[in-house]
């Protein structure tokens, strides 16, 4: 079981949760308070330092009305769409000379043996 949580991006989780929420203008102390728990808690989730359990993820899902999909979709470390949705948006706002740059960094970078 701790193999399956080292391989889960727990700050992409957070990331997207707190993006969402700003999303629907909604503040850390109303979704802590509609979730009963600490806004501390709440942002050590967000930051990914404490994992959320598929209990709490779903009823953050349902309070900001996102499906679970969205959250948790390419945040498996190894799974071959792991932060998809995090350079699409990327990318999605750089120049075609910006998006060559990162692509040819890419490129060298995948190269190298780790």
């Amino acid at each position: 079981m701790d193999e399956l949580k080292a391989k889960i991006d727990y700050k992409v989780i957070g990331q997207r949760i707190r993006e969402v929420r700003k999303e629907r203008n909604i503040t850390q102390a109303k979704l802590a308070d509609k979730l009963d728990i600490s806004v501390v808690f709440l942002s050590r989730m967000e930051r990914g330092v404490s994992e959320i359990s598929l209990k709490r993820l779903m009823q953050i899902c349902s309070i900001l009305d996102v499906p679970v999909e969205r959250i948790l979709s390419g945040t498996q470390k190894e799974n071959s769409v792991y932060l998809f949705k995090e350079f699409d948006e990327l990318l999605e706002n750089c120049s075609s000379e910006k998006r060559k740059l990162i692509y040819d960094i890419a490129k060298a970078i995948s190269r190298i043996k780790l």
